[in-house]
């Protein structure tokens, strides 16, 4: 085993992380403390922690995509995406309070949600295969968090924290894949009433599906696949914005319709 994957260093970052949400305790970046670079490093890291968390009882039900957006790579100094996984207990739905005892310093933003309708399969899929693999989408809002302090991260940092994946919130109301021109949807996000973000579509790869057919991908790459019911957030369509206790978000996003909740 090289260095960069030697198994007791990808423990103790994974433990280091873990017991930072546990206590709610910022720790600093892992790329640095604990050497952990590159992806394949980074990414071991996650998954020491994902199966931790599955050992628990934990259920994985999708996949977030993350840095999508150009406004994001440059608000965290990165330039490329990264993926994380969702569980069961990450799940809000439209209007529900969120309680900020589960969170460090988290940060709001709009996406999308695709709804995978049958299994990809492991290879790495066609673009076609994609698309006809999917079912619905919804108007989501994805409360990211960092475990690393004052969000200090690279890319290694962020993978290795499950993509800086917190909690997410689902509107209701599916529509088709096929009923909406989705890279043209435009989004605006509210803070108690003030517009504290905008964007569209576009911002997502150029389009939330080419997004999602990158996760397949990169996720085939690594041995894995998307299935049926699975949940894809399909990365931020506009900046992100921090978020406090009492604060009332709401995003619409076009036709595809709003998704609200409050921090409580």
């Amino acid at each position: 085993m090289s260095q960069s994957l030697d198994h007791t260093v990808i423990q103790a970052a994974a433990v280091a992380l873990r017991n930072a949400r546990a206590t709610r305790t910022p720790v600093d970046p892992i790329s640095t403390r604990f050497g952990i670079s590159g992806l394949e490093a980074a990414y071991a890291v996650a998954e020491t922690n994902t199966a931790a968390r599955i050992a628990a009882g934990g259920r994985i039900v999708g996949k977030k995509i993350g840095l999508t957006s150009i406004a994001v790579q440059q608000q965290l100094g990165v330039d490329q995406p990264d993926f994380g996984v969702l569980f069961d207990d990450m799940e809000y739905l439209d209007g529900d309070e969120i309680p900020m005892s589960r969170l460090l310093q988290p940060k709001i933003e709009a996406e999308m949600a695709l709804v995978v309708g049958r299994d990809l399969g492991d290879e790495v899929p066609s673009y076609g295969r994609v698309l006809s693999s999917l079912a619905y989408a919804l108007p989501a809002l994805e409360i990211v968090d960092s475990a690393i302090a004052d969000w200090r991260i690279t890319l290694e940092d962020t993978v290795a924290d499950n993509a800086s994946c917190g909690l997410y919130v689902l509107g209701h109301q599916p529509i088709a894949i096929g009923q909406l021109s989705l890279g043209e949807l435009g989004m605006s996000m509210s803070r108690q009433g003030k517009t504290v973000s905008t964007g569209s579509g576009a911002a997502c790869l150029s389009h939330p599906l080419r997004a999602v057919y990158w996760l397949a991908c990169a996720m085939a790459r690594c041995g894995q696949m998307l299935r049926a019911g699975d949940i894809v957030l399909s990365g931020a369509l506009g900046p992100m914005v921090p978020v406090a206790q009492g604060d009332a978000i709401h995003a619409q996003i076009g036709a595809l319709g709003s998704v609200s909740c409050r921090m409580i």
